[in-house]
């Protein structure tokens, strides 16, 4: 099979020469400033194939963008974020087909994981998207995917103005769809495999006058395909824009509820001689959980660590808006002012074994000398939860003019963000048991309770000047500063922190950077040929986040603190890219056409920042006394090739290939041990990808099948163990039900969608959280089919 993937793989080379995408001359800049239609695809439907990527031919840096129609057709709903996974370059896993279970979500683009890109929705900061979110919320969250206009990924490093404190690796911009400018209601209902039912509504009053809006609403659920927990949830949109001569008025609400119930990914390591497939939660089966303990609330010896909790889940409740105005000062000036507004209230939660992972010893300081079952409702089971709130204000403002053969742009960011994490632990009562659905009361202990207050100020400046009319140069810098301040209102009792630390920290760390320069070239080699080259510096700012992972809050004690602020550096990188695009049409033989991109980089990561633990952070609920340090560089190197294959309106053919080799270039040390890590590839991210999406329209019903293929992937810094390849088939069908169209119904349409349409096993994404020996995954979700019926109403 290996064999075969490969030769695929080498054939699709050979028919890309050159790279990505359909549409050139179209791509972001279209995207970024014209309403597309979100709902009604049935005319280009029967025009041909759609794009699936489109390329930017505005940017000296490499840039692809897909349209909000090509995202729905992977699967209605889609997270923004998954249908960036047929784009070279990107790795993109997670459990439920739609990409919207946030806890074992596995994003890396050229080597950079997640954390460490950009994200944006018109412009408003999405945060870093860590799990325990302390900055932001994620693309689904923010906007219903339905309502997503498109979505353009900046493999290499974003544009100076981007509104993030994390874009070392590039960045990810969503965009919402704007107003219809007929009046307009349109019905969509998702069924499908695993109980699922999607649910969207929207309705758009057309224009009126200068003026127009839309409001939608979408209700989500289904049950996960391996277990007895039913993910999703409710979400509200609402959009006015105001346009005229003398500028553009938008306001955008955003509401999203939503409970997802978890599963534990499965641990790997030579000691643990029970690994499952997967590893499910025992709810709703209460009995049974209570006959899987011992009477003391002990696991079953044989399954090690890979023991089975009652649930875990996690929920969101989210609200953004904002204001935006874009003010034309005069026909070359305009000056645009942007305020946000969100607030989250989040909690995770764990339904646990009390006798598991150093929680004896943890809840015997609390309660010394009594029966811990008894104190933890008598079932054997404990509920933790983390439980955060995030309420950030922010304002972008953005002035841009002409003058003469220059371009000249400024801008500030301003952001205000007061973040909150408590972790608790209740009683889970034998005679009256929680669930997943319920958020817990009344805590037993509180552990911990971390406090940040973060202001962030992001200025940036350049210059893009048109030397002549094939030929621009632009150059530019921003200036990131944070200021952060850490509070711990509620301290562990005595005894309660491993490795003897008395408090966890508390204080302040400023941190500026006041030149991260760009430049960069785009050169119209022919009409049909375009070059381009930049190279840019960007820099990752400290995590502030006091709930765990790499934040100098998070780690536990003081000493520990305050050795990082004197001694650690922010992240950064030097990203040099270039490449060659192409749009080209043909007049003989079947071939009419061919757009694509080639695009080579080079990075140099600098100051990798990295948590030394005594213990293994994927397998242990109590960990020891962490080290957060600078550990060496990184050298990344890698090319990305795709282009699509026109053959008239009836098919084309879109296949993108890449190649990605990250080396660590340093050792560390773990203690008085050295960590032998220096020219070992990064865990977790691929080095060779290959996607394709052959579409076939056929009497107006479009056939479209796509293809995954993710390499080889080591599961440890020191690569002594890894996770082999797979590759991954889906199917969708989209054609008009005209039988239905009438005088109150038009364009009514339906859409088949496959996903793992072999049916295919493995290991879909890697927990990497160890130097070496252990490592673990979560699975491969089995084939699931879906049927989405859709119409406009009059």
């Amino acid at each position: 099979m290996k064999k075969q993937i490969k030769a695929a793989m080498l054939a699709s080379l050979a028919l890309a020469p050159l790279a990505m995408a359909q549409q050139v001359a179209t791509a972001v800049a279209a995207m970024e400033s014209a309403a597309v239609d979100a709902n009604s695809e049935a005319a280009a439907a029967a025009a041909g194939p759609i794009a699936t990527v489109e390329v930017a031919t505005r940017r000296t840096r490499s840039s692809v963008a897909m349209k909000g129609d090509d995202i729905q057709k992977i699967l209605p709903g889609t997270n923004p974020l998954k249908a960036l996974q047929t784009l070279p370059g990107v790795s993109f896993q997670t459990a439920d087909p739609w990409g919207n279970n946030e806890q074992n979500l596995s994003l890396f683009v050229h080597g950079f994981s997640g954390q460490q890109l950009g994200y944006t929705m018109d412009g408003v900061p999405l945060g870093d998207q860590q799990y325990g979110n302390y900055n932001g919320l994620s693309p689904q969250r923010a906007v219903i995917s339905e309502n997503v206009r498109g979505v353009v990924l900046s493999s290499g490093a974003g544009d100076l103005a981007t509104a993030s404190t994390s874009n070392l690796g590039g960045t990810i911009e969503t965009f919402s769809s704007d107003p219809l400018a007929g009046r307009n209601f349109a019905v969509q209902q998702t069924l499908g495999s695993h109980d699922t039912s999607r649910t969207f509504l929207r309705y758009d009053s057309g224009k009126m006058g200068d003026a127009s809006v839309y409001v939608s609403a979408m209700h989500h659920e289904a049950r996960a395909w391996d277990f007895h927990g039913r993910q999703g949830g409710d979400q509200v949109n609402a959009k006015f824009v105001n346009d005229n001569a003398a500028g553009r008025l938008t306001v955008f609400f955003n509401y999203s509820d939503k409970i997802e119930p978890n599963e534990d990914s499965t641990v790997h390591s030579a000691t643990e001689k029970y690994q499952p497939y997967t590893r499910p939660f025992l709810y709703p089966d209460f009995q049974t959980a209570l006959n899987y303990l011992s009477p003391t609330g002990a696991t079953p010896a044989a399954e090690g660590n890979n023991y089975r909790n009652y649930y875990s889940d996690a929920q969101r409740e989210d609200y953004l808006g904002y204001v935006k105005y874009d003010w034309n000062l005069n026909d070359t000036t305009t000056w645009s002012n942007q305020v946000y507004y969100h607030y989250d209230d989040g909690v995770g939660v764990v339904a646990g074994p009390i006798g598991v992972a150093g929680l004896p010893a943890l809840f015997a300081v609390y309660y010394p000398n009594q029966n811990l079952k008894q104190v933890f409702g008598n079932s054997g089971y404990a509920t933790r939860t983390t439980e955060y709130r995030i309420n950030r204000t922010g304002w972008l403002s953005t002035l841009r003019t002409e003058i003469g053969a220059h371009t000249i742009q400024g801008g500030l960011w301003f952001e205000k963000n007061e973040s909150q994490a408590y972790r608790r632990w209740y009683a889970l009562d034998v005679n009256n048991p929680s669930s997943p659905y319920d958020r817990p009361e009344n805590p037993l202990i509180t552990q911990y309770g971390s406090e940040i207050d973060n202001k962030v100020v992001q200025l940036h400046l350049q210059d893009e000047w048109r030397v002549r009319p094939d030929l621009v140069l632009q150059g530019g810098f921003k200036s990131s500063l944070q200021f952060a301040r850490g509070m711990m209102p509620v301290q562990p009792k005595a005894g309660a922190i491993a490795g003897g630390s008395t408090a966890l920290p508390e204080g302040d760390i400023d941190t500026k950077k006041w030149f991260l320069p760009q430049l960069g070239a785009r050169w119209d080699v022919t009409g049909t040929e375009q070059a381009f080259v930049n190279v840019q510096k960007n820099m990752r700012q400290f995590v502030t986040y006091g709930g765990g992972g790499a934040s100098p809050w998070s780690l536990a004690s003081q000493s520990a603190f305050d050795l990082f602020k004197a001694s650690a550096k922010p992240e950064t990188s030097v990203t040099f890219e270039a490449g060659l695009r192409t749009s080209r049409s043909f007049s003989a033989g079947p071939l009419t056409g061919f757009d694509g991109q080639v695009n080579v980089y080079h990075v140099n990561f600098k100051d990798r920042l990295l948590t030394i633990s005594p213990t293994p952070v994927i397998s242990a609920i109590i960990g020891g006394n962490p080290v957060l340090a600078n550990v060496g560089n990184v050298k990344i190197d890698g090319i990305d090739m795709s282009g699509t294959f026109h053959f008239g309106r009836a098919f084309s053919f879109y296949d993108a290939i890449s190649y990605n080799r990250s080396e660590y270039k340093d050792n560390y040390l773990n203690g008085a041990n050295t960590v032998p890590t220096a020219g070992k590839k990064i865990p977790g991210s691929p080095e060779w990808m290959n996607k394709f999406v052959a579409s076939l329209n056929l009497g107006g019903t479009e056939f479209q099948l796509s293809g995954d293929y993710v390499g080889k992937r080591y599961a440890t810094y020191t690569n002594d163990l890894s996770v082999s390849s797979y590759f991954l088939l889906g199917l969708g069908v989209t054609g008009r039900l005209p039988f239905l169209d009438g005088t109150w119904v038009k364009n009514a349409r339906y859409r088949v969608n496959v996903t793992n349409l072999a049916d295919r096993r493995g290991d879909l994404n890697v927990v990497v959280g160890a130097a070496d020996r252990t490592y673990n995954t979560f699975p491969i979700a089995p084939r699931q089919g879906f049927l989405t019926v859709m119409a406009d109403f009059k």
